[in-house]
């Protein structure tokens, strides 16, 4: 804070020697100081299996805690907001944050394990069968509850709700073992995606695809809209689609719009038509004939 007053102040005085209370021209250079930017926290990335480790170097060694600075010469208005930038982050208090993050993921914490079907299976003795076994005996403690240390200090997980999802083709809930299963009490099913979900999917999302397409060829000019009628027959290919090959769910909208603006995206520096509209007929033309050949839907879709 005792740094502030002497740095705006500098500031205003170099805008006095230029004239005006406020430079004319962005060109205008200022000399302040600038904190140097850098982590004293050093992640280490183990190999698999095991998981990733952080050290504190700040608490090791003091010294590197000490705040260093350089004096550059910027323009006026980025000098401003270099210096609100560093008073700002000195009135924050870390390590309240610190502890307010600990006790808000202790309380109300919410953790996600994908894929845990690919944990699950007979053990036979000896292989990978083993090895999932393993994996399954060490998330044990943390579902049931322990102390898990993290960078901003111990993390109990006795009241963070654990949801694990996994497709079960192959293995079944079943196959984990029955400490984990014992955890893990309420089972639900899941239903395949229909064509009015993929229609959500593509439409309701802040970042839905058909909007991020639409941003990313805007970067070449071009502006893309789909009729209504248009993301219907989408979903009605991507609905289509999985029930002829592998169920992949949403997924399969990813491979469809891809197909679909594979040519534009491509052409897209070039493409004289600024503004192209997709309806039901380009949307058929495109990916009807993809549809109709499974061969096809198997190797581009």
């Amino acid at each position: 804070r005792s740094r502030a007053p002497c740095a705006f102040r500098e500031v205003r005085w170099q805008c006095w020697k230029q004239g005006s209370e406020r430079p004319q021209h962005a060109s205008t250079l200022v000399s302040i100081s600038v904190e140097e930017s850098g982590s004293n926290f050093l992640q280490v990335f183990t190999p698999g299996g095991m998981e990733e480790m952080g050290l504190d170097m700040g608490a090791l060694n003091p010294a590197l805690n000490q705040t260093r600075h350089s004096t550059q010469e910027v323009p006026v208005d980025m000098a401003l907001k270099i210096l609100e930038d560093q008073e700002g982050r000195g009135l924050v208090a870390k390590q309240a944050i610190g502890r307010e993050a600990i006790d808000r993921a202790q309380q109300t914490g919410i953790i996600f394990i994908d894929e845990i079907d690919k944990v699950g299976g007979k053990s036979g003795g000896s292989g990978p069968d083993v090895s999932r076994e393993g994996v399954q005996r060490d998330l044990l403690p943390i579902i049931e509850g322990c102390t898990v240390p993290t960078k901003y200090g111990p993390c109990e997980t006795d009241h963070i709700l654990f949801i694990a999802a996994g497709a079960f083709h192959i293995s079944k809930p079943s196959d984990l073992i029955p400490e984990l299963q014992g955890r893990l009490p309420i089972r639900v099913e899941l239903t395949d995606l229909a064509e009015e979900d993929f229609k959500r999917i593509l439409t309701e999302p802040k970042n839905a695809l058909t909007k991020q397409y639409a941003k990313l060829l805007l970067v070449d000019g071009i502006t893309i809209e789909f009729s209504d009628e248009a993301l219907d027959e989408v979903a009605h290919f991507a609905f289509e689609v999985n029930s002829k090959v592998e169920n992949i769910g949403a997924r399969r909208l990813h491979t469809i719009l891809e197909k679909l603006l594979e040519e534009i995206a491509f052409e897209a520096p070039e493409v004289e038509e600024k503004y192209i509209l997709f309806d039901v007929a380009r949307v058929r033309e495109v990916l009807g004939p993809l549809v109709r050949d499974i061969g096809s839907s198997r190797t581009m879709l």
